[in-house]
């Protein structure tokens, strides 16, 4: 895997590549929060055995692991797809496959609505779409708001616990949930900052992937949908509803499986994807 920083306008994106640049479309893998490219490692490495030929980026979105803090940029479903873009643009990527987890599902469909030529075919896992958002971050980011100075005040290891706290029930297995958000969170407390860990919470609420409920219907592209079936974050309802407003998406459920399938089950998620790149519409 080759990791690379690509200049936008003033701010950096971290990327990291794998696979190879052979005959089959490209894939962009986009995280949630408040993860970051880490969270497909397992995903890219089946990918790349079960279906090579395939060039895949994995993006750390702005305010995220390794990437610039956001500072005034907008953190918006739509913004970060308008980044995509143009990361897609200096990456000479004209169109790809793109993936996305949580939040990440939201900038999928705004890239696919928003960008439809850039755009071969989209996998939701978990994701965030119409009204719904992961709901004990959304409580966090609620209370937070109430008190513009209030994430400063407690500083971002504190910050990061209770993140911590509020997401470990999205793990099947506790200790994998513990290690996972670690590394996820170590980039708020070591580099980021609480002001950016808050600016990331404060943008949950985000009123344009509501509106982009709306423009499902007229996706025109081959979707796979992957839920965890017992996802306490954004739960499986929200899939089915996905699955019924994007004509001809599938639904594939994970038994027993919570929010961050991608850590937990890249082996699903890879075939998931790997079955979408081969199917026609």
């Amino acid at each position: 895997m080759r990791g690379e920083f690509v200049d936008l306008g003033g701010s950096r994106l971290y990327y990291y590549a794998a696979g190879t640049r052979g005959a089959g479309e490209p894939l962009l893998f986009m995280h949630g929060f408040p993860a970051s490219s880490l969270l497909w490692q397992g995903v890219v490495r089946e990918l790349s055995e079960s279906s090579p030929g395939h060039r895949m980026v994995v993006i750390d979105l702005l305010g995220f692991g390794r990437s610039d803090r956001p500072l005034d940029a907008s953190l918006s479903a739509a913004s970060h797809a308008e980044r995509v873009r143009d990361l897609m643009d200096g990456l000479r990527i004209d169109s790809a496959c793109i993936v996305g987890h949580a939040m990440g599902g939201a900038v999928a469909q705004a890239l696919a609505c928003g960008w439809p030529e850039r755009v071969t075919r989209v996998c939701l896992v978990n994701s965030v779409a119409f009204d719904a958002w992961p709901r004990r971050a959304a409580r966090l980011a609620r209370w937070l708001c109430a008190s513009e100075a209030m994430g400063r005040r407690i500083g971002a290891p504190l910050l990061a616990s209770l993140v911590h706290g509020s997401l470990l029930t999205g793990y099947a297995d506790a200790e994998v949930g513990r290690r996972s958000l670690d590394s996820f969170l170590h980039a708020f407390t070591s580099r980021l900052g609480a002001d950016t860990l808050v600016a990331q919470l404060r943008a949950m609420r985000d009123p344009t992937v509501e509106s982009l409920g709306d423009r499902l219907g007229t996706f025109g592209k081959p979707t796979a949908i992957v839920w965890g079936e017992l996802d306490p974050i954004i739960g499986l309802s929200v899939g089915e509803r996905l699955r019924d407003a994007i004509p001809g998406a599938t639904l594939e459920v994970i038994e027993g499986g919570r929010h961050f399938t991608p850590v937990e089950t890249p082996e699903r998620i890879a075939k998931v994807v790997g079955e979408l790149l081969g199917r026609r519409s």
